[in-house]
């Protein structure tokens, strides 16, 4: 019964920290490419081009390495609590 709740419990607490990590991830990439704009725009610019702009660089992100990276939010923690299974359990 204690593994069922370690299991139900844990998964809770990594989609948690998952989402959390990953609006976090998508705002700072969403206000660098704001400030970019903002560089290359000192004067605004068009806000139809601007919104443009940060939608397309959205867009890369969605499919870039740092977001599938955020995945390992899960991984990480059930190899980590495996391997100290195994390690107490076996030596």
């Amino acid at each position: 019964m204690g593994f069922v709740r370690l299991v139900i419990f844990g998964f809770i607490f990594m989609t948690g920290a998952y989402l959390l990590i990953s609006v976090y991830s998508r705002s700072v990439r969403r206000e660098k490419l704001e400030k970019h704009w903002a560089e290359v725009h000192p004067n605004g610019g068009d806000p139809m081009a601007r919104e443009t702009f940060i939608e397309l660089g959205m867009k890369d992100y969605q499919s870039s390495l740092r977001r599938k990276l955020i995945l390992l939010v899960y991984v990480l923690p059930v190899i980590l609590i495996a391997t100290i299974h195994f390690i107490t359990t076996y030596t």
